[in-house]
């Protein structure tokens, strides 16, 4: 009843927002019973607060198309929290963005970001613009009128985007040279920037290199290893494609990869030819998977999605809500013994309790796939220096920074049958710091 009425106030705050109200309901079922026992957060009315972003700022974006045509995007940053650190969080060009999505991704970010023990707030931004489909110089354009307004609410010690769905290192290109023009100065206000001028090393594997480094970790806690595991990766992107190359690195079979028109199916798992091959497709020529089988013969199932697919491990690393409640019990079904998350909210409420109550185990985005963040925080640090760490360097400060999360997870979820609630621990332990921080403050 609690949660219920938690809820229905949120809603009624913030009307319409279906997103944010999710994000809130998966994070208030863990956190609810735990701020119970802790009066003071109740009067301090910390919960109250985390629920409203210190600022949500929305803006036109005018930029004009290679044919000579106007068109009017909505850009949007919200700011949701900076009480550890300055804001931190990626941008997004996809037709589905909207103010309730990025509150909701703004809350996730604040927690993810204290999950990492880097000095980071919570912030998501972006604008419903599509570059797909778009030349570069298109893309060059739509950035410059996108950075023209956002360029006045960030900064190193201010708010620091980086990149997300439709915003690679090509855009963050385009969005911090704007930058550096219209202000004059060249100040580590973005992450994600190529290693030339300023990016850090392996900062475009790190979302999966990462989220697999924290499935060792979930493995190793029962004493078993990544090897031979049939593993399921949904998306073809960014974070799909190096989780699946650190898998096969270590051992594991990946089966699968999808997009929006379907999933590529490999039984005996993909081969590092076939990873290489699927990641030159969809970085180099844009195009969907179906072309590669038709190149290759691995075979495509329009229209679906992999989670019917027998598993040991499944990584949803595509986009939100991917996982419905029949696909949770598919995967049940399937035998898969843990999910994790390499897309944000890639699991319906619903499909989480299926799995919670089946006690699949479920590593949530905010904590496995917090490897990308925390290479942008590294980043920061090395503008900050002025000095770029190597690979090796960077990639040891990862490994480290995922088994402390996996640690804090492991430290608050832990339940009595020594079973492991991820998702309580990690929604658990990244509101401790927010909190203290936020009681040490005062009313604000």
């Amino acid at each position: 009843m609690e949660l219920e009425r938690f809820m229905e106030e949120v809603v009624r705050r913030s009307p319409g927002e279906a997103d944010f109200h999710q994000a809130v309901r998966e994070f208030a079922d863990k956190v609810l019973p735990y701020v119970a026992t802790r009066p003071e957060l109740a009067r301090a009315g910390i919960l109250e607060r985390l629920m409203e972003p210190d600022r949500a700022i929305s803006f036109r974006v005018a930029w004009e198309g290679d044919d000579g045509t106007v068109g009017v995007c909505r850009g949007y940053r919200v700011q949701h929290n900076n009480a550890i650190g300055p804001y931190k969080g990626g941008l997004r060009f996809d037709t589905t963005v909207s103010l309730g999505l990025l509150k909701a991704l703004g809350f996730e970010q604040t927690l993810k970001n204290s999950l990492t023990t880097l000095p980071m707030g919570g912030a998501k931004g972006g604008a419903d613009f599509d570059p797909k489909g778009r030349s570069d110089r298109e893309v060059m354009r739509f950035c410059q009128a996108f950075m023209a307004e956002l360029h006045r609410h960030i900064g190193p010690d201010v708010d620091v985007p980086a990149g997300d769905i439709g915003v690679g290192q090509r855009e963050i290109g385009y969005l911090f040279g704007e930058y550096k023009r219209l202000r004059n100065e060249f100040a580590g206000a973005f992450t994600g920037k190529g290693v030339a001028f300023g990016g850090s090393p392996i900062r475009t594997e790190a979302t999966g290199y990462g989220a697999v480094y924290f499935a060792r970790e979930m493995l190793a806690l029962r004493g078993d290893t990544l090897e031979g595991k049939r593993c399921l990766v949904s998306g073809s992107g960014n974070v799909a494609q190096y989780a699946a190359q650190k898998l096969v690195d270590l051992g594991a079979r990946v089966l699968t990869f999808s997009d929006r028109d379907g999933f590529l199916y490999a039984p005996d798992g993909f081969t590092r030819d076939q990873l290489d091959q699927v990641i030159e497709l969809k970085t180099r020529e844009r195009a969907g998977l179906s072309a590669l089988a038709a190149r290759t013969g691995i075979a495509f199932q329009e229209r679906a999605r992999p989670w019917a697919v027998p598993c040991d491990l499944a990584f949803p690393c595509a986009t939100q809500n991917e996982i419905h409640a029949d696909d949770a019990r598919a995967l049940v079904q399937g035998g898969c013994r843990a999910i994790v998350e390499g897309a944000n909210m890639p699991a319906t409420y619903d499909a989480l309790k299926i799995l919670e109550a089946a006690r699949v185990s479920v590593a949530p985005g905010k904590a496995a796939n917090a490897g990308g963040v925390a290479i942008s925080g590294l980043e920061m640090t090395q503008n900050a220096m002025r000095v770029t760490w190597t690979r090796g360097q960077v990639d040891r400060r990862l490994r480290e920074i995922m088994r402390r999360i996996h640690a804090q997870c492991v430290e608050h979820g832990e339940e009595p049958d020594g079973w492991v609630d991820y998702v309580k621990g990690a929604n658990i332990a990244g509101f401790l710091k927010v909190a203290e921080a936020m009681l040490a403050y005062g009313v604000l």
